[in-house]
């Protein structure tokens, strides 16, 4: 269910803005939407799996506030995240 530390490490240097930069919110959500995207598949195999549902929401929560958080800040930035993560607004 966790994402490897080479896809974690691939997501970083991707979105990243500058060579440091490992705990902007332009890093956070696309590690978020992997997350997401794993305990998605997990539960379409374990539906009862009611641990992992709540960690799910948490997970969905939290990438929300920092899209609401990045919107406030760089509607470029945010547009750019949502278009390329394919993230409904």
């Amino acid at each position: 269910m966790a994402i490897t530390k080479e896809k974690k490490k691939e997501l970083i240097n991707q979105y990243q803005n500058h060579k440091k930069d490992t705990g902007s919110s332009q890093v956070q959500i696309p590690i978020l939407s992997e997350k997401i995207n794993n305990l998605t598949n997990h539960l379409t195999t374990n539906p009862k799996d009611y641990q992992s549902q709540r960690g799910l929401l948490m997970l969905v929560s939290k990438r929300r506030r920092h899209l609401n958080y990045l919107q406030k800040i760089d509607i470029e930035s945010y547009r750019r995240i949502v278009d390329h993560l394919t993230i409904r607004n």
